[in-house]
C-alpha cells in the first residue's frame, strides 16, 4: 500500500486537528444556534425567559466596520479600533463575559478548532471583561493565537454595532467575518444568549473570504490510498 500526496495531506490535517483538541479543555454539549437575531436599538436577544433589549446602530452583512475604540490587554492598555486591521481577514468572536461557561467554550473553540485557519486569518475576541480579566483568562487557558480586546470603558464598540445589552452592560453573543476592506462578510447574532454560535459556519465563511480551500472531511481521509 503506497502512500500518496493526498494521503500525506490527510494525515497532516488529522495531526493538526488532533493537536488542537488536546489542550486539556473539556468541551460541553452546549446548544449551537443556527439562527440569527438582528442587531440595533429596538431588537432583542433572549436570556432564559427574558427578552433583552439591544442598543446602538445596527450592523449587518455588507456594512463596513465602525470606528469604535477597544482596549488591549496589559501592559499595553492601548486604545485600538478594529478598522485598523484593514488588509487582514478577521474572525471577530463577541462574547458577553469570559467568566461564563459558554463564552469560555466559544473562545476555546475559536482558538483550538479552526484547523489551521489562524495561519492566514486573524482571530479576535471582544468582550466587556476588563483587560486584566482577559489577560488572566488567556494565560490560564493557554490561548496565544487570539487577540483579546475589551469594550469595558463604555460599551462604545457595542453601541457602534448595535450589540450592546445595556441592562446588563454586556455584549450580545455574535461572530463576524470581516474582509481586508473592513466589510462584514458574515454575521451571526445569536438569538439566545446562552447558546453557542455556529463557529464551523464562521470558519467556512472565513476560508471563502480569504480564498483558502476548505479542510478535508473525515469522509475524504481515505482518498488517495492504493490497495
Amino acid at each position: 500500500m503506497k502512500p500518496t500526496s493526498s494521503m500525506t495531506l490527510a494525515f497532516t490535517v488529522f495531526f493538526l486537528t488532533g493537536c488542537a483538541a488536546t489542550s486539556g479543555f473539556t468541551y460541553k454539549d452546549f446548544k449551537v444556534s443556527k439562527g440569527n437575531a438582528e442587531a440595533g436599538t429596538g431588537k432583542t436577544v433572549v436570556f432564559g425567559s427574558s427578552h433583552l433589549q439591544l442598543e446602538g446602530t445596527p450592523i449587518k452583512m455588507g456594512d463596513t466596520l465602525r470606528d469604535a475604540k477597544l482596549t488591549t490587554m496589559p501592559p499595553g492598555f492601548k486604545l485600538v479600533s478594529l478598522t485598523e486591521g484593514k488588509g487582514k481577514v478577521r474572525i471577530v468572536s463577541i462574547v458577553p463575559s469570559l467568566d461564563t461557561k459558554v463564552c469560555e467554550q466559544q473562545t476555546h473553540y475559536l482558538s483550538e478548532k479552526n484547523r489551521g485557519l489562524d495561519r492566514d486569518v486573524q482571530l479576535i475576541t471582544v468582550s466587556v471583561d476588563t483587560p486584566f480579566a482577559q489577560k488572566r483568562f488567556a494565560e490560564e487557558a493557554n490561548i496565544r493565537n487570539v487577540t483579546f480586546l475589551s469594550d469595558y470603558r463604555g460599551g462604545d464598540f457595542g453601541r457602534a454595532h448595535g450589540l450592546l445589552v445595556p441592562d446588563l452592560h454586556l455584549l450580545a453573543r455574535s461572530v463576524m467575518v470581516v474582509d481586508k476592506d473592513n466589510v462584514v462578510r458574515y454575521l451571526q447574532v445569536v438569538p439566545e444568549l446562552a447558546s453557542m454560535p455556529d463557529m464551523e459556519r464562521a470558519f467556512e465563511e472565513a476560508r471563502k473570504v480569504a480564498g483558502l480551500p476548505q479542510p478535508m472531511t473525515s469522509s475524504s481521509m481515505g482518498a488517495g490510498w492504493s490497495y
